[in-house]
C-alpha cells in the first residue's frame, strides 16, 4: 500500500544562498541524483515560495523551498510493540528490532511515532478537563533507538513530562543499560571516551562516527559472557551521542556482530560495492534493557527492564 506522501518543508540560509534550485537539492540531499533532482523540479514537485520555479534560479536567503514528495511504499517492518507502563504523563514502550522511531530514510507510516499516533490521538481527551501541564496528548520520545536496536523507550504525554525528562536527560539523570553482542577478547571492564562527532558520507552528506573534533560521549562496558566467538556485554552510556554504543564499541575494536555500517575505530566500512550502508540498516544485536529516572510529577524513582531478545540474554 502507499502511504499518503509527505511535503519536506525549509528555508534557504546563507550557505544555500546564490546556489540554483538544482544545485542546492543535488548538494544537500545527495540520496538522489542531480537528474532526479531535476525531474522533479521540472514535474512541479519542488515550490519555490510556494511556487513552481526553473532547475536554474538563483536563490536568495530567506525564501521558502518546498519538496512535495508524491505517496510512496514503504518496506514492510515489524508493526507491534508492547506498552510496559502508561500513565497521564507517560509511556514506557518496549520496540521491536527493524521498527524506525521517526520518520525518515524512506519510513513515515512505518514508524513508532505514527503507530503511537494512532493508538493515542491528540484529541482523545477533552482540553477542558485538565490543567494545560496535565492534559495527555499523542506521545513525544524523549530519546532514540537506532531502527536496528531493540528495547525500551521513554516517551511523554503531557507538556510537564517533555520538559522535565528532557532535563533529565541533558543533566545525565536518566540511567540507561544496554546490552550488546561483540566478537571474542573483549576485556572484563572497558570504559571508552571517544568522541563523536559528524564525518561526510556518500549518500546522506554526513553521518556520526568517531572523530577527535566530535563531542564527548562515554560508555562503560563489562563482559555479562563469554561464548565461544561471541561476547555479551553491558554497556551503561553516561551520553547519549547518536550510534554512540555501536561507535564506542567499534572505535574500541569490537564492532557489534552484524553491524553493516562501523568498523573497527570507529568509522564507517568503506563500500565494495554499490549499496552504501546507512545507519537505518539492521542486522547487529543491541537492546535498551534497563532505564532508571524520576517521575516528572511525582518525584518518584521509576525503573523498568526490557527483557532481550534470545541472542542477549
Amino acid at each position: 500500500m502507499l502511504n499518503q506522501g509527505w511535503t519536506y518543508r525549509e528555508q534557504v540560509d546563507r550557505s544555500g544562498a546564490g546556489l540554483t534550485l538544482l544545485a542546492y537539492y543535488s548538494q544537500r540531499y545527495p540520496h538522489s541524483s542531480p537528474e532526479e533532482w531535476q525531474d522533479r523540479i521540472s514535474a512541479g514537485q519542488v515550490l519555490l515560495d510556494d511556487r513552481p520555479a526553473a532547475p536554474n534560479t538563483i536563490l536568495r536567503p530567506g525564501q521558502r523551498l518546498t519538496y512535495q514528495r508524491p505517496p510512496w511504499e514503504e518496506p514492510e517492518v515489524p508493526l507491534s510493540f508492547e506498552v510496559l507502563y502508561e500513565d497521564l504523563d507517560l509511556l514506557i514502550v518496549a520496540k521491536p528490532s527493524g521498527l524506525p522511531v521517526l520518520p525518515g530514510g524512506g519510513f513515515l507510516e512505518h514508524t513508532l511515532l505514527r503507530q503511537l499516533q494512532r493508538q493515542y490521538p491528540a484529541d482523545q481527551y477533552p482540553a477542558d478537563q485538565y490543567l494545560a501541564d496535565q492534559y495527555p496528548g499523542t506521545p513525544v520520545p524523549i530519546h532514540r533507538l537506532g531502527r536496528g536496536t531493540s528495547g525500551l523507550m521513554l516517551m511523554a504525554r503531557s507538556p510537564l513530562a517533555k520538559s522535565h525528562l528532557s532535563q533529565q536527560m541533558r543533566d545525565r539523570q536518566i540511567q540507561k543499560t544496554y546490552r550488546a553482542l561483540v566478537g571474542r577478547g573483549f576485556p572484563d571492564r572497558l570504559i571508552v571516551t571517544d568522541a563523536i562527532g559528524k564525518v561526510p558520507h556518500p549518500v546522506l552528506g554526513y553521518i556520526y562516527a568517531a572523530t577527535p573534533d566530535g563531542q564527548f560521549a562515554q560508555s562503560e562496558c563489562r563482559v555479562l559472557r563469554r561464548n565461544g566467538d561471541t561476547t555479551l556485554l553491558e554497556v551503561t552510556i553516561l551520553t547519549g551521542r547518536p550510534h554512540q554504543i555501536r561507535i564506542h564499541l567499534a572505535a574500541a575494536g569490537y564492532p557489534l556482530l552484524g553491524d553493516p555500517l562501523y568498523g573497527v575505530g570507529g568509522l564507517p566500512y568503506q563500500p565494495e560495492a554499490e549499496k552504501v550502508a546507512v545507519p537505518g540498516d539492521c542486522g547487529y544485536y543491541l537492546h535498551a534493557y534497563h532505564l532508571g529516572f524520576h517521575h516528572p510529577r511525582t518525584g518518584e524513582v521509576m525503573s523498568a527492564i526490557c527483557p532481550p531478545p534470545s541472542q542477549l540474554c
